[in-house]
């Protein structure tokens, strides 16, 4: 699968240009939480996805109704297929097999509603934005799990100002509506569904926020006040607003190969970052407050805590180690993208 070139970048810092003593330190969390770390029912403390199936895992999103597992999905060329993956174990307790739907093309991105419905994103194109529309399915989340087929309904989505690619798929956990954030270099912006969605004709997302991040995935938290988006390289936190969205601060994200998914916890505690690759880590930071709040964390504060709109970081060294790591990521990215034009 054609990736951007910044990943590409990405992964040559992080395996190639830091070596040594600076790879084992400052960027150990490539490698993923320690072996113990998953030990934690809720993921409050990390996993690695043991399923050698789950090798492109692109999306994550917390199960409502069975506690400590997370739900994600390769984002492509496997099949119209979901996987239940228990955080203290990192294994995979169920398969779901989608019927009902089309062939898959780039599944992305995956939602769980205020109804108990899981909601999947085939929302992605590699192609630059050329598709006419692209689909997004929804189940009822089964009650038990184990390796199953369920039906799923099949959307038909367009944008009102044309095709565009897309990793972002949310569902609002008190409205029930559905959202898209655009994935663009320069920044993209929020797209809004119908009230209602329909089964028969062509859906029409249309843009009401400019979002100021190359989006990989976006989250809700659980309450709906809070939008987290993040990138390959950073996240932004967001008021919600009633839709006007407001942004509040940075996200501690974790650098990872290739940053691709986003999850509150289901106690909206903690944000779960994961990455594409055979077993890939989920790392697990603190979920920020409101910054109009002023209050810290209500996990006890920590390195994940919003930093506010003046440059200002969180008080750990985690913020530090991330700022350095991007600055070197980002050298090399612009400097071989100058190379890249001269040759």
């Amino acid at each position: 699968m054609r990736r951007p070139f910044a990943v590409r970048a990405g992964a040559l810092v992080t395996g190639v240009l830091l070596p040594g003593a600076l790879l084992s330190g400052a960027f150990a969390v490539l490698a993923g939480p320690a072996a113990g770390a998953a030990s934690a029912a809720d993921g409050d403390k990390g996993f690695t996805i043991e399923d050698p199936r789950i090798t492109e895992s692109s999306g994550l999103a917390a199960s409502r109704r069975h506690p400590g597992v997370y739900w994600t999905h390769n984002d492509s060329d496997d099949g119209p297929y979901l996987y239940a993956v228990d955080s203290a174990t990192g294994k995979t307790v169920a398969r779901v097999t989608l019927t009902g739907i089309g062939t898959p093309r780039d599944v992305e991105a995956i939602s769980v509603g205020p109804d108990g419905e899981i909601w999947v994103g085939d929302i992605g194109d590699n192609l630059g934005g050329t598709w006419k529309y692209v689909w997004i399915y929804r189940l009822p989340e089964p009650k038990k799990l184990v390796d199953q087929t369920v039906r799923a309904t099949q959307y038909v989505v367009k944008y009102s100002d044309g095709p565009r690619d897309a990793e972002s798929l949310l569902v609002h956990p008190r409205t029930g509506r559905v959202y898209v954030i655009d994935k663009k270099e320069d920044g993209g912006h929020l797209y809004e569904g119908p009230a209602k969605l329909s089964a028969s004709g062509a859906n029409v997302f249309r843009p009401v926020a400019a979002v100021d991040l190359w989006a990989t995935d976006a989250a809700f938290s659980p309450d709906g006040s809070q939008l987290a988006v993040r990138g390959y390289f950073g996240g932004i936190s967001y008021a919600w607003n009633g839709g006007r969205i407001k942004r509040e601060g940075r996200l501690d994200v974790p650098l990872q190969r290739q940053g691709e998914s986003v999850s509150y916890s289901a106690d909206g505690r903690k944000l779960l970052y994961g990455s594409e690759g055979s077993h890939s880590s989920v790392v697990a930071e603190d979920a920020p407050e409101s910054a109009s709040s002023g209050s810290k964390s209500s996990s006890g504060g920590g390195s994940s805590s919003a930093s506010g709109e003046d440059g200002g970081s969180s008080a750990t060294g985690g913020v530090k180690v991330g700022a350095l790591a991007l600055v070197a990521v980002c050298a090399a990215f612009f400097g071989l993208r100058r190379l890249r034009r001269r040759g």
